[in-house]
C-alpha cells in the first residue's frame, strides 16, 4: 500500500535551530518529540541554498545547471520553472495520489515582468500560478509566489481573486493543511482504504522580516538570556551578496529572539499537524517530512541570510518518520536538495523520472542499502540583477561565476570566484571535525599541486563535469 505523505518545510530555517540539536537554544517541544520517533539527518544539505533553486531541486531532483532555476524568481530576470520539468507532483498525481499544495510556491515568473497591474494584484516578485502544467500535478492549491508579509499573507486557488488574511502565515496555512488531511483522510483511518494523498506545505517564517511573529512566541524570548554561536560577528553585519543589515549587538539579539520565536511558532504549528495524524489514524501509513529550503546565517561569520556555503546556510533539517516502516535514529547519510524527490518516490515505491539527477537513497532510509556517497555538490551563482548586468556589460555569462563546492562527511572545500567581474579566486578547505564552527579555513589563491586539497578539487572537477558545469577550475 502506498504511504500518505506529508511534506512540510520551512524557508531560512537551519538545522542549528531545533531544540534536539543542542546548538540554538530554541524552543521546540513537538519537534524534539518527533525527533525520537523519527529518522534525523545530520548531514542534509541544501545544494544551493536560496529558496526557488533548491524549491527547483526539491520538485525535480535536477541541479539549478538542469533547470535554469540559478537564482531567485524575482522582477527583472525571465526565470521559472519550465512546466515541461517532471515534477515529483506530476509523478504521484499520474500514480493515482491526491495531491496538494500550501503555502509560498516562488517557482512561477512574477507576474509584474510581464505586466505592470496583473488581475491577480500580484506586485514585486508575486505571481498567481493558474491550473495547468505549470502546477506540476498539485490538484488542491492554496500558495502564492514569493510575499513575505507574514502577519497578513494572502493566496489564490483557481482563479486570480486573492484571498487575503488577516492572521500569522503559518498558522491559517496549517488550518488549511488540516483541512486538506481531514478531507483526504477520513475520520477513523478510512482514508487508509481510498486513494493515497501527498501534500506539500511551504512554509515562509522563519524567513525575513524576522520580527513579524506574534508576540505570543516573542514573549518566550523577550527576557531570555542567549549564548550565541562562537563565530557571531555582528559589527558590520551584511548578506553574503553584499546588502547591508543593521549591525551591532542590539540589533542581532533582536533579529535572533525573533527568529527563535517564529521557529518556536513552527513548532507548535507542526505539532498540531502531527496529533491530527495519529489521532485520524492514519499515521501508521504516513510518511512525513519535516525540513527547510535553506539555513539562516544569523551573524554568524559576519553574515546574514544565506547564499553562503556555510553550515549556517547550507545545512537544514531534515526529519522522516513513518512508524514500523523507518527506524528512529540518526544518520550521516550526505542529503543533497536533489535527493529528495527521488528519495520520497522511491519510499512510495514509484518509479524514478530518467530525468532525475539525484539519487534515491529510499533504501538507505529503510536500512536495506548502504550507498558510498563519496560527496555531495554545493553551487550558487551571481543573481543579484546589478550583477548580472555586470557581467553581460564585461560580455561574460553570470552562471559561470560565483562559488562551487564539495561537502564530504568531514570536510567542505570551495572554489569561490566572486559575484562581480574580476574578483580574485579564492580556495577554500574547512575540517568540520576539528573546526566545527568553520573559524580557521585553510584558504589559497592558486589551484591546489597535492594532496587533500587537490583530491578534493578533482571530487568537485568531476561535479562540474557530470553537471555540464562551465564554471572553470
Amino acid at each position: 500500500m502506498k504511504p500518505n505523505i506529508i511534506y512540510i518545510f520551512a524557508d531560512q530555517w537551519r538545522k542549528q535551530a531545533a531544540g534536539f540539536m543542542g546548538e540554538d537554544e530554541v524552543i521546540t517541544p513537538n519537534i524534539d518529540r518527533f525527533a525520537e520517533e523519527s529518522l534525523v539527518f545530520n548531514h542534509a544539505l541544501s545544494c544551493t541554498p536560496l529558496c526557488s533553486p533548491h524549491r527547483a531541486a526539491l520538485m525535480t531532483g535536477r541541479y539549478p545547471q538542469s533547470t535554469g532555476v540559478y537564482t531567485n524568481c524575482k522582477l527583472g530576470a525571465d526565470l521559472m520553472l519550465s512546466p515541461d520539468e517532471v515534477g515529483i507532483g506530476d509523478v504521484l498525481k499520474a500514480a493515482g495520489y491526491r495531491t496538494g499544495y500550501i503555502g509560498k510556491w516562488h517557482l512561477d515568473l512574477p507576474e509584474q515582468n510581464l505586466s505592470p497591474e496583473p488581475v491577480s494584484g500580484a506586485r514585486a516578485w508575486d505571481a498567481y500560478t493558474p491550473p495547468g502544467p505549470k502546477r506540476h500535478g498539485f490538484d488542491f492549491w492554496y500558495s502564492y509566489g514569493a510575499y513575505d508579509h507574514h502577519l497578513q499573507p494572502h493566496y489564490w486557488r483557481d482563479t486570480p481573486e486573492m484571498i487575503e488574511i488577516d492572521r500569522w502565515s503559518l498558522e491559517h496555512e496549517t488550518d488549511v493543511a488540516l483541512d486538506f488531511i481531514r478531507s483526504r483522510g477520513g475520520a477513523g483511518g478510512q482514508g487508509a482504504a481510498q486513494e493515497p494523498f501527498a501534500l506539500f506545505l511551504s512554509w515562509n517564517p522563519p524567513h525575513s522580516p524576522f520580527e513579524l511573529v506574534p508576540e505570543r512566541y516573542k514573549e518566550l524570548y523577550r527576557e531570555r538570556e542567549l549564548t550565541l554561536r562562537p563565530n557571531i560577528s555582528a559589527d558590520h553585519l551584511a548578506a553574503h551578496t553584499g546588502e547591508p543589515f543593521e549591525s551591532g549587538d542590539e540589533a542581532l539579539l533582536r533579529y535572533t529572539r525573533d527568529y527563535f520565536a517564529a521557529v518556536s511558532g513552527l513548532d507548535e504549528q507542526f505539532g498540531r499537524i502531527w496529533r491530527e495524524v495519529q489521532q485520524l489514524g492514519l499515521a501508521e501509513n504516513t510518511l512525513i517530512v519535516l525540513s527547510s529550503d535553506h539555513g539562516e546565517l544569523m551573524g554568524s561569520h559576519g553574515l546574514m541570510a544565506k547564499h553562503s556555503w556555510h553550515e549556517e546556510s547550507v545545512g537544514i533539517p531534515c526529519l522522516m518518520h513513518w512508524p514500523g516502516r523507518i527506524a528512529a535514529g540518526r544518520t550521516d547519510l550526505l542529503f543533497n536538495s536533489v535527493d529528495i524527490m527521488p528519495t520520497l518516490l522511491g519510499l512510495a515505491g514509484l518509479p524514478v523520472p530518467t530525468t532525475v539527477e539525484g539519487l534515491d537513497l529510499s533504501g538507505d532510509v529503510l536500512g536495506k542499502t548502504q550507498t558510498g556517497i563519496s560527496s555531495a555538490f554545493l553551487c550558487a551563482f551571481p543573481g543579484r540583477k546589478d550583477a548580472m548586468n555586470a557581467y553581460a556589460a564585461a560580455g561574460l555569462d553570470n552562471r559561470h561565476f560565483g562559488w562551487r563546492g564539495v561537502r564530504t562527511g568531514r570536510y567542505t572545500y570551495v572554489v569561490h570566484k566572486g559575484y562581480l567581474p574580476g574578483a580574485a579566486v579564492e580556495r577554500i578547505l574547512y575540517d568540520h571535525e576539528h573546526d566545527p564552527y568553520q573559524l580557521h579555513p585553510v584558504i589559497l589563491m592558486d589551484a591546489p599541486r597535492e594532496g587533500l586539497i587537490l583530491a578534493l578539487e578533482e571530487e568537485l572537477r568531476g561535479w562540474l563535469e557530470r553537471t555540464q558545469d562551465e564554471f572553470e577550475l
